[in-house]
């Protein structure tokens, strides 16, 4: 099977990790089938576990490789990495400002962005939606840089990018989908909302890899613009959300645990 994956071209393997991302995402907003409860310890410890995953994949997966590639291309080493991280972040914060979201654990009345008359799910999936777009992104350019035959760019570092998005994934479907279940919301309808806040890592996984696939020199840009977007929700979002209920030891074990992990699986893999 990772033979016949390894044939493919990197914007078709992008599209696949991409799909493998969100139906983890999907098996974690299954789990509205079994409960409709999920202790918020565990929830906040899961959480915790996600930032530890995406502060490390945006190091280890794509800033070091930013660095690396530009050394390859001639360019200072620092340039590309600064200049794309900090796009990354101006980005996903003006996308934070128009888009009308509601981060989990916060009344309707906090919602962010232009106000709207959206229903609470729709703000919630709106605002995951915004969350998972770096993480496709980061998976597509992974993949992308593939073509560039620069020594930096392996599908070993690719697919353990893959694989640590995709496991942090799962508490994400959680954190979505249980709520929605605790509320009221049926078991279809809280599966359907946990899973389709990730159908845009896909698309944005293609996007990311057809980018540099095809415009080579934006390469070093386009990773560290990935890692920029990721640490943007992870201070913005997924910190917050795991410290909000008194738990801040469990989520700052877990994103140690979840940086550990995700530095293990570049590392060996990459």
């Amino acid at each position: 099977m990772f033979e016949l994956f390894a044939q493919q071209n990197p914007v078709t393997q992008a599209f696949i990790a991409g799909l493998f991302t969100w139906s983890l995402t999907a098996l974690g907003a299954a789990t509205v089938v079994l409960t409709k409860d999920v202790d918020r310890r565990l929830l906040d410890l899961m959480l915790g576990f996600a930032a530890g995953v995406m502060i490390a994949a945006s190091f280890w997966s794509l800033l070091v490789p930013a660095i690396e590639l530009a050394a390859d291309m001639g360019v200072p080493e620092w340039l590309p990495a600064a200049i794309g991280f900090a796009l990354g972040g101006v980005f996903l914060g003006g996308v934070d400002k128009i888009l009308p979201h509601l981060h989990l654990g916060y009344p309707v009345s906090e919602a962010e962005g232009p106000k709207s008359s959206l229903k609470k799910t729709t703000l919630l999936v709106l605002a995951i939606t915004l969350h998972n777009i770096p993480e496709g992104l980061a998976v597509g350019v992974a993949f992308g840089a593939i073509a560039s035959g620069l020594p930096t760019a392996t599908l070993g570092g690719a697919v353990a990018l893959a694989i640590g998005i995709g496991i942090q994934n799962i508490p994400e479907g959680v954190a979505v989908a249980v709520p929605l279940r605790r509320e009221g919301v049926s078991i279809p309808k809280s599966f359907w909302y946990g899973q389709l806040s990730a159908l845009v890592e896909p698309i944005a996984a293609l996007i990311g890899a057809a980018l540099v696939f095809f415009v080579v020199p934006v390469l070093p840009y386009a990773l560290a613009f990935a890692a920029g977007a990721m640490i943007f929700v992870v201070v913005e979002e997924v910190v917050p959300e795991s410290q909000l209920h008194g738990n801040s030891d469990l989520a700052t074990m877990g994103a140690m645990v979840g940086f550990v992990v995700m530095m293990i699986l570049d590392v060996a893999l990459g």
